[in-house]
């Protein structure tokens, strides 16, 4: 049996296709005005990297920012339990996921292989992918980097606005009073790292902690929420189509 999830979030779209249960391929692809036209494409895609025609299908399971956007989806189902169900396919150990999306953040906590609570952060960009975007574009740097360079810190130089647009003049006040930038990317991660645990502690983290989402490809962001939270955290080998294979996986029920 083969069968697709699509995750449609605020930056990028993701497809994974999956026959028996097995993940065959899979696509990332950055999100257009166009969400209904984004979906298509990314199926589109993935179809073609799989080899596999579009009406071999059997079923499609949306999911995501966007997902009431996929008119050809059977089912649409929310990105908490997507991300829950995919976590556990690639960590069966997994109890707490920690998602951090371009324009949100969320904690779940699973038990008996369901999401038992979770709790979300969708009303500020602070503990999210566009957090550190907009910082990396107030210090010129790739916001790709900011792992690599937040590594060569010798400390952290504190951010304590909680707001992005606050956060960003401090940043550019640390600059111009000759902070290295090394140091203030470290208070950067910091910064999300304590704002994330302590949404993270109204519910209950246990381990095996799960990081998933784009920023989970950042080094020095699982550092220091392992830092902040006292775990070891897991990454999936990618951790961008956790909830894409979990809309899969509904998809399989």
């Amino acid at each position: 049996m083969i069968v697709a999830g699509i995750d449609v979030g605020s930056l990028t779209a993701k497809c994974a296709l999956l026959k028996d249960r097995e993940l065959v391929a899979y696509r990332v692809i950055k999100v257009s005005p166009n969400l209904e036209e984004t979906a298509e494409k990314v199926f589109c895609e993935t179809l073609e990297k799989a080899g596999i025609r579009r009406e071999e299908v059997e079923k499609i399971v949306a999911t995501g920012y966007g997902r009431n956007k996929v008119s050809f989806a059977d089912k649409k189902v929310t990105e908490i339990s997507c991300h829950a169900k995919g976590a556990i396919f690639f960590i069966p150990t997994a109890r707490t996921v920690i998602d951090i999306g371009g324009q949100d953040s969320k904690v779940i906590s699973i038990s008996n292989g369901k999401v038992a609570e979770f709790v979300m952060n969708d009303k500020c960009a602070a503990g999210t992918g566009r957090f550190l975007e907009v910082m990396a574009n107030a210090l010129g740097v790739k916001v790709e980097e900011l792992g690599d360079i937040a590594e060569r810190a010798k400390k952290a130089t504190r951010i304590s606005s909680t707001c992005t647009v606050f956060a960003e003049s401090e940043v550019i006040s640390h600059l111009a009073s000759g902070e290295k930038v090394e140091d203030i990317v470290a208070g950067i991660h910091e910064a999300i790292a304590s704002r994330i645990v302590a949404m993270a502690q109204r519910v209950r983290i246990v381990p095996d902690v799960v990081l998933t989402g784009g920023v989970a490809k950042n080094k020095a962001m699982k550092k220091a929420l392992e830092e902040k939270i006292g775990f070891e955290i897991k990454i999936p080998p990618e951790p961008q189509i956790v909830g894409a294979v979990g809309a899969a996986l509904f998809a399989l029920a």
